[in-house]
């Protein structure tokens, strides 16, 4: 949802009545949690605090939920997980000594009229839990579906700490400004503006997409420029399945001008000078190349998704083309090359050049390759066939069928060697169907299925920009599944720069067909590229969690149903 925010500044606070006695430092903590492990979240945590206080701080802030991870999803459910990050809280006040924590996590509506939960942020002082402030705007959008479990905040007050006000927000209440959104009734702040606070300190889990490292600072701003106050913003890194956080935490000073953004990426603990941010007068924000937020977040995306399960090495079809490509190297980047392996699984219909071209990436990248033709595997299979299929011509059952056996072999190296697979197929391809279930389409993860074919060739270019790591000729050869003498995938599927563009419109943007045409595009591919996007959503629901980087992912975010009759 694109959202305008007016910049006015209805309650900015006249300069004579900001207190400016005794300028805190607040230290960020920039932290990757697990959901669910509590004692490993709070020894992080505690790890920071001392960090904290070896730089100085008088305040430490934590992200949302932090104390059992987010998005801990129907976990919220066991009364044991609030029961443990009931005591997760209490371990944390007790840290809280000569130092002042803020921390997200679960509490408990005493009201029987309601959802049995809130989502809360916790001020921590001197050993006690000194305020409690409930998040009021809960996502049920997208990758969220907050309301399922909690109730929103009715009641607004500032904290008081070292002569300092602080409001206290967590998130999306950040996201309603000057009651603009229509999803929602309440301004968080607005309801906490007349009690004249000196700061926001906003606690988030805010996940990853392209585009909204843009538009969160936009949001942040806004809010700054409205209210005419510092914000302290803090968000966390990591990756919890499908979902991916960057990081990127910001301090904003009362101008507008970005502080400090912090690293994205990184577990990071950093202090700031509250009479330094007040000033303001520059401007730290980072530079955010898609290709390379994208490339990153991938890199994170696997390496946190085999730590968490704690896997360690992983296995994937190499077949020359640039999507296994693409993820081999994303893979050594995140495991190490010596904990990645390729299966080489050429056919008669393989060419020679696939082969070297896949060989060579391998000995690149330094990974251990194997090689195990399926041709002789394959003519078992049409032999065990024949009098079955006598008086059929061959079709897309023959080409399934090598897909089948490559998805056989690499399962069975992943069972004996104890390596995960990583599934290789691309947005396009999996918008569309073009993969064989139980097939190609196999993995435990899938990496690239929210990258679009156009966007893994600039991937492609972008691991290449230091040096050439991914050979020349998988980068510009016609791409083709290679099941049948000559293939292309243009014989199946409209040029990938036409069908992407299509599937943007369709899927990021949710244009219908007469939108889409309406923009210049052939009424004829257009309403076959939409047919196949929705015929295959019983592919989508069989398949690998999908690493999310775009505004709308397949998964949890898109939640379509298989029997449809909507364009056809």
């Amino acid at each position: 949802m694109a959202l305008k925010f007016r910049p006015q500044s209805l309650f900015v606070i006249p300069e004579g009545e900001l207190n400016h006695s005794s300028f805190m430092k607040i230290a960020l903590a920039q932290l990757n949690f697990f959901v669910g492990d509590f004692d490993g979240n709070v020894s992080k945590m505690l790890l920071a605090v001392d960090d904290a206080k070896r730089q100085g701080a008088d305040l430490v802030v934590f992200p949302e939920l932090a104390t059992c991870g987010y998005p801990p999803r129907d976990f919220l459910e066991f009364d044991d997980f609030i029961r443990r990050s009931e005591r997760a809280v209490l371990k944390m006040a007790e840290a809280a000594q000569g130092i002042a924590i803020v921390v997200g996590s679960v509490s408990r509506n005493p009201v029987v009229e309601g959802k049995d939960l809130f989502n809360s942020a916790y001020f921590l002082e001197e050993g006690n839990i000194k305020h409690v402030q409930h998040k009021a705007l809960l996502p049920t959008y997208d990758v969220f579906d907050e309301y399922r479990h909690f109730e929103p905040a009715k009641e607004f007050k500032v904290v008081e700490f070292q002569g300092k006000k602080i409001a206290l927000s967590i998130c999306e209440d950040l996201w309603n400004l000057g009651n603009e959104n229509p999803l929602y009734t309440v301004v968080p702040l607005d309801e906490m503006m007349p009690q004249k606070p000196d700061l926001i300190v906003n606690l988030s889990a805010s996940p990853f997409n392209y585009e909204h490292a843009k538009s969160r600072i936009h949001v942040l701003r806004a809010n700054v420029q409205r209210y005419g106050l510092p914000m302290i913003y803090v968000n966390q890194i990591g990756s919890q399945t499908d979902i991916i956080f960057d990081g990127g935490s910001i301090v904003i000073s009362p101008d507008g001008n970005i502080f400090e953004e912090m690293p994205y990426w990184e577990e990071c603990v950093k202090t700031f000078d509250l009479q330094e941010v007040m000033k303001g007068g520059r401007n730290m924000e980072q530079p955010k190349d898609k290709i390379a937020l994208i490339h990153d977040a991938l890199v994170l995306g696997i390496r946190d998704y085999f730590g968490k399960l704690g896997f360690k090495q992983a296995i994937l079809g190499l077949s020359g083309g640039i999507d296994s490509a693409v993820v081999a190297v994303l893979a050594a980047r995140a495991l190490g090359e010596d904990n990645v392996r390729a299966l080489l699984m050429p056919s008669q219909f393989s060419s020679d050049h696939s082969v070297n071209d896949a060989r060579k990436l391998a000995v690149n990248l330094g990974a251990q390759y194997d090689i195990v033709p399926i041709e002789p595997i394959f003519t078992k299979y049409e032999e065990t066939l024949k009098p079955h299929f006598l008086g059929y011509p061959n079709n897309v059952t023959e080409e399934n069928i090598q897909a089948r056996i490559r998805g056989m072999l690499l399962m069975a190296m992943s069972n004996k060697f104890g390596n995960v697979l990583l599934n290789t197929t691309n947005k396009s391809e999996m918008a569309v169907g073009y993969g064989t279930l139980y097939g190609d389409l196999c993995g435990g993860l899938s990496v690239l299925a929210d990258v679009y074919k156009t966007e893994v060739y600039q991937l492609a270019h972008f691991i290449n920009k230091d040096g050439i790591v991914i050979p020349e000729n998988t980068i510009t050869k016609p791409p083709s599944a290679e099941l049948r003498p000559d293939q292309k995938d243009s014989d199946s599927l409209p040029e990938y720069d036409i069908l992407d563009a299509i599937l943007y419109q369709y899927i990021e943007q949710r244009q219908g067909p007469h939108e889409i045409i309406a923009l210049g595009f052939d009424e004829a591919t257009v309403r076959r590229a939409l047919r196949l996007v929705n015929m295959s959503e019983f592919k989508r629901h069989q398949a690998a969690p999908v690493l999310r980087v775009s505004p709308k992912a397949f998964g949890v975010g898109r939640r379509l149903p298989i029997v449809g009759k909507y364009l056809s």
